[in-house]
């Protein structure tokens, strides 16, 4: 099997030569191949020299466009601060949103004109050439909440639950909207496979995200489904207080941080949701060793069962010793699992 087809087999409950493997690699990829973190945000060719290289020299299973969370932000017009060799961030107190009023007059991007979305469109028409089908391509927008957070500030989006939840509800209404058109465009330049990044929704507690956020991820769910895509829910953070409603979903992966418990996740998702994750990436990943990297996957392995995706709770930290994540890696290659549930080293 190749990475492409060893994911779809797990994602349709077949039997696989071993685990997938999909950690995010953005910062560590960039470092792979000696370039500045500014040029692997802003130009898709080292995006994507920097990705094969990863995916190539350590055997990850899949490729990805993403590198910040302010990339649709900026399509807006918000404000991002660029430096040399960190992630894109946005102004928390310069947003584009600051005045509420601001919504009614913010005009929706287009992700075929220049800007950052379509720097990740071309991302993935470059994928399609050079991948070839041996790595299953993924593509990346925000979710509601997180982009919300991104346009309107995050301290004020949470006094907005409370103060004027009409004008959460016209924001998300908004973010769904761009959010479907630019995916609408990436799986239209072949990605197979959608990650929603919503970080933001693991600062809200179970009411809110039933009444404002969940409606909202569903909807995005159900359009990438609809319009032929499989989606990846990675929410950062502990989500232990949401993770019923982030099964009822219909993601075909959900990723887990370390902060939440994988058997809790499969308690409250039931037997047939792919759970991805989730070791600590800094505590473990980054500063342990390999044994213990290796150790600590057995452990997420066993909690999760069969239906099991190795990766990390998060993004791979930039300064991961090599041999840390290839023991990550081996972790997958040395151990499949059962339709049935059991799993076992090869």
């Amino acid at each position: 099997m190749n990475g492409r087809e060893r994911i779809l087999a797990m994602l349709e409950g077949r039997e696989v030569d071993h685990l997938p493997c999909m950690p995010i690699t953005m910062q560590f990829a960039a470092d792979r191949i000696g370039r500045r973190y500014f040029d692997y945000a802003t130009d898709y060719r080292v995006l994507v020299e920097g990705q094969l290289r990863v995916a190539e020299e350590f055997g990850i299973d899949h490729v990805n466009t993403m590198s910040d969370p302010a990339c649709e932000a900026a399509d807006c017009g918000a404000e991002v601060l660029f430096t040399l060799d960190h992630p894109p961030a946005i102004y928390e107190d310069r947003a584009l949103l600051a005045e509420k009023a601001a919504l009614a007059r913010l005009k929706m991007p287009d992700p075929c004109a220049e800007g950052r979305m379509h720097n990740r469109l071309q991302a993935l028409a470059l994928y399609k050439e050079r991948v070839r089908g041996e790595k299953l391509i993924e593509g990346w927008i925000e979710g509601p909440c997180a982009e919300a957070a991104d346009l309107r500030g995050l301290n004020a989006l949470m006094l907005d639950f409370y103060d004027d939840p009409g004008f959460v509800c016209d924001l998300f209404g908004f973010v769904v909207e761009m959010e479907m058109c630019f995916a609408g465009e990436q799986i239209a330049a072949g990605a197979e496979l959608i990650g929603v990044g919503d970080a933001a929704a693991s600062l809200v507690g179970p009411k809110l995200y039933e009444e404002f956020v969940w409606p909202c991820e569903k909807r995005m769910v159900d359009g990438l489904h609809a319009l032929g895509a499989r989606v990846r829910l990675h929410i950062c953070g502990n989500t232990s207080r949401i993770l019923d409603g982030m099964g009822r979903l219909g993601c075909e992966i959900v990723d887990l941080d370390f902060l939440a418990s994988l058997s809790e996740a499969r308690a409250a998702m039931g037997p047939d949701q792919v759970l991805l994750g989730n070791i600590d990436p800094v505590r473990v990943l980054r500063e342990g060793t390999p044994e213990q990297v290796y150790t600590a996957m057995e452990g997420c392995h066993r909690q999760a069962g069969s239906r099991y995706i190795v990766g990390a709770g998060c993004e791979v930290p930039r300064d991961t010793p090599p041999a840390n994540l290839r023991a990550l890696i081996d972790y997958a290659r040395e151990h499949t699992a059962t339709p049935n549930g059991s799993h076992f080293s090869i």
